[in-house]
């Protein structure tokens, strides 16, 4: 009966002993401990200013480095992606300023047009200017009037004709930049021997009543990717203009 009590009493004092020896075990140090120190006491590299100075920290290039150096670093390495940022900030501003005042030009030089033999002759006029082989304006024959008498018959094109270059690369926007196949550009520019690239706007809120397009000599032009500001507002002011002279079909 002793033997039971003293074994009982010498395992309690054994759990005891391993309980307070866990209990004050230092704790294992980890990165997310030694963060969470770091954040709890700001003022650690403050009272430790002189130790700070002796660390030595891994460098890839240099081999090692001291803290004030790595953090010099660092700082350097942020202000120049900062002045990246806004170097792009500033080229894309400049872009959007060109833009805008090309479209302002083609849209008042479009608003004077007395006939719209005379709106094609400016459109193709704008295209030209920027170094591009010219403009290419065609009509859904089955959304305008463009039987006789009217003498665009030439701009009208088949939508079941155009359908395979709509399933291609227009089924996600109105708008492709980018490079045609043969038989695509024998449809939309017969008459060029060799073009590069293409910019293509699908004309009306829906994208049916036309196709507008502009040719490149240059492969690399027109890429996709590219904004479509530009062509975005053209495709939406043309057919409002073409309305001053040819009429719209009837809605079946």
């Amino acid at each position: 009966m002793m033997d039971n009590r003293r074994s009982k009493k010498s395992s309690m004092i054994a759990k005891r002993r391993a309980h307070h020896k866990i209990k004050h075990q230092p704790p294992i140090l980890n990165d997310d401990k030694v963060c969470e120190y770091l954040f709890q006491h700001p003022d650690f590299f403050i009272r430790h200013a002189q130790q700070i100075d002796k660390l030595r920290i891994p460098h890839p290039v240099r081999g090692v480095v001291s803290l004030p150096e790595w953090q010099m670093t660092r700082q350097r390495n942020k202000i120049k992606q900062l002045e990246n940022e806004i170097q792009s900030l500033v080229q894309h501003a400049t872009i959007n300023e060109r833009l805008f005042s090309q479209l302002m030009t083609l849209q008042l030089a479009l608003l004077k047009a007395n006939s719209f033999s005379e709106l094609l002759e400016h459109l193709n006029d704008w295209g030209r200017s920027l170094g591009l082989l010219g403009a290419y304006l065609y009509l859904f024959e089955d959304k305008w009037q463009l039987t006789a008498p009217s003498n665009f018959q030439h701009l009208s094109l088949s939508t079941e004709k155009f359908d395979f270059i709509r399933i291609r690369h227009l089924q996600y926007g109105f708008q492709y930049l980018g490079q045609l196949s043969p038989a695509e550009l024998t449809l939309l520019i017969p008459e060029q021997g060799y073009v590069g690239s293409i910019a293509l706007s699908l004309l009306g809120d829906f994208g049916d009543l036309g196709v507008l397009v502009f040719a490149s000599r240059d492969p690399h032009h027109y890429q996709p990717g590219q904004g479509t500001v530009l062509l975005e507002k053209l495709g939406q002011i043309l057919p409002v203009l073409i309305n001053r002279w040819i009429e719209r079909k009837p809605l079946c």
